[in-house]
């Protein structure tokens, strides 16, 4: 049986869901909804901090309570990698109208704003370990910063890494402005030679830094998932990996396991 304070957060939520409360709109006052729902205050603030912390409502410090505009949101499913690996053979013309983000999202090419950071940095331990290079070895880290064009966040902070070495057997990798680039980093990596076997995603949850919560515009208590993502060519070699900070309040994960039927 649920206790008196997720009553409140469950009927508030579905009034932000149905529009009944729409984004921008100032929630009645604490004490309004006190006497609504014949609670104490502790109980109503409980309430409105629940649904702070899952994004919905802003707590504004002298002014109220206000529901929180949507933010885009991003569903990942494990087909996006075959469906990456399928498109690195395609002709660049097809590679070039559209992409994994596109897919995730639903928005078009012309939705989106892309920025890229690359930089080169010495391996440390972590890196080390995965990538088997020695410490210190030079990495190209890439980080990503896309954004829908109707929002002023990026969707995620993406951080990707390779070994320095071994992508500039193509010198045009090494160049942030050839982002962003046709067929994504499977076909990058293609055109050194080398194809992804498999792709393994690492996803964890935890509270956000205060970096990440100004660069991703946070309510507070939201948390982030980081989802680490290691791809690896056919001799098990890792060859790329990314850290991928998103909101909880903008992502989804849908995996559907296909199941074996009983012998007849």
């Amino acid at each position: 049986m649920s206790i008196k304070w997720e009553r409140i957060a469950e009927e508030l939520r579905n009034e932000v869901h149905s529009g009944s409360l729409p984004p921008g709109q100032q929630l009645p006052t604490e004490q309004a909804l006190r006497s609504r729902f014949n609670v104490s205050l502790p109980v109503v603030r409980q309430a409105l901090d629940r649904l702070a912390a899952e994004g919905l409502v802003d707590k504004v410090h002298g002014k109220g309570t206000f529901v929180r505009a949507p933010r885009h949101r991003v569903r990942r499913t494990p087909e996006r990698y075959q469906w990456e690996k399928d498109r690195v053979l395609l002709p660049e013309s097809q590679r070039r109208r559209t992409g994994a983000t596109e897919r995730d999202t639903g928005l078009t090419l012309s939705d989106l704003e892309f920025r890229a950071v690359y930089e080169v940095i010495p391996a440390n331990y972590e890196l080390a370990s995965v990538f088997g290079v020695p410490l210190g070895a030079k990495m190209l880290k890439r980080t990503y910063l896309t954004r829908s064009k109707l929002e002023d966040v990026p969707l995620n902070l993406n951080h990707s890494y390779l070994v320095y070495d071994v992508v500039a057997e193509n010198s045009a990798l090494l160049d942030a402005n050839n982002e962003p680039w046709p067929g994504g980093t499977q076909h990058q990596l293609h055109t050194i030679g080398i194809e992804v076997d498999r792709i393994t995603d690492l996803i964890t949850a935890r509270p956000p830094t205060p970096t990440e919560i100004e660069d991703l515009s946070l309510a507070p208590g939201v948390p982030v998932f980081v989802i680490r993502k290691t791809s690896f060519d056919h001799d098990g070699r890792a060859v790329e990996m990314s850290d991928i900070v998103t909101g909880a309040d903008r992502t989804e994960f849908c995996y559907t396991t296909k199941l074996k039927r009983f012998p007849a």
